[in-house]
């Protein structure tokens, strides 16, 4: 009988431990990196990007929008106004001056050529409806500050108990700071010489710290500056603060530009263009 040799099955071999993967570590850190830089970004810009968000959502519905939407007043402040141009479509100012708007300043003109389509229907409108009205004229630095400022004048028929013209300096591609300080200063001295009244000059707190700061003290400032609780300005260097420009205002089918101004309504008044002089030109010279 041939003898049966014995065998035994070899010992199964246990798993190797896992390794722990560089690649994976890496992932974690980049993960960790990109929500550290999401979170320091959005703190930085925070408001700019909640500003984009809701001027998105108020694109999203504007189609339902039924113009009675309605902003709060700004708190500490009794005379508030707004600044409206084509953009705003057909307004009913009676309907706006029914909610605490004082004031409005209309856009009259642009560069050299362009008047504002709703200026005149706006102007009457705004006068019919008992709210203080004035103009502006809203400044292209690339172009001559002489035939903006005729253009202006024989646009916006400003009359004694209007307030002053407004000059609206914010734009942003210019060629030469020197060249567009000088159009400003032209564009002022005509403009004030043709109404017997300085006028209002216009600009947002980056680009009037960067450009103005200093050349136009004179001038009463009108100093757009948003998602702030007050002007980084001292109180002294403005008497107009636009605190929004995505504000409703029944009577306005969609956003409109909110302001209010420093102080009491009879200081406001005090700023209008005085009684008629002499017949003026219908042009401004140098």
């Amino acid at each position: 009988m041939p003898r049966v040799r014995r065998t035994t099955a070899p010992a199964a071999r246990r798993p190797a431990p896992p390794r722990s993967s560089g690649a994976g570590k890496a992932l974690l850190w980049v993960l960790l990196l990109v929500v550290l830089g999401t979170g320091a970004f959005y703190g930085y810009y925070r408001r700019q990007l909640n500003r984009y968000a809701r001027r998105a959502w108020a694109t999203l519905v504007a189609d339902k929008l039924t113009g009675r939407e309605k902003t709060p007043l700004l708190e500490g402040y009794s005379v508030h106004g707004i600044d409206v141009s084509s953009y705003q479509g057909r307004i009913d100012w009676d309907e706006v001056a029914q909610h605490r708007v004082r004031f409005a300043f209309i856009k009259a003109t642009e560069g050299v050529s362009l008047r504002d389509r709703r200026f005149a229907r706006n102007w009457r409108g705004a006068k019919q409806a008992g709210i203080c009205r004035g103009a502006y004229h809203f400044f292209q630095p690339n172009y001559d500050g002489t035939a903006q400022a005729n253009l202006f004048v024989r646009t916006a028929d400003l009359q004694p108990g209007d307030l002053p013209p407004v000059l609206d300096v914010e734009a942003p591609e210019f060629h030469d700071v020197a060249v567009m300080r000088q159009g400003i200063a032209t564009w002022l001295r005509l403009v004030e010489r043709h109404y017997g009244v300085r006028p209002i000059l216009y600009s947002n707190y980056s680009f009037y710290r960067r450009y103005l700061a200093g050349h136009f003290d004179k001038y009463p400032l009108w100093l757009a500056h948003y998602e702030v609780e007050r002007p980084a300005l001292p109180r002294d260097k403005w008497i107009i603060w636009q605190h929004s420009d995505e504000s409703y205002v029944p009577g306005i089918r969609g956003t409109v530009d909110f302001n209010v101004y420093q102080g009491s309504f009879q200081g406001l008044l005090a700023l209008r263009i005085p009684p008629k002089r002499p017949e003026a030109s219908k042009e401004v010279r140098n």
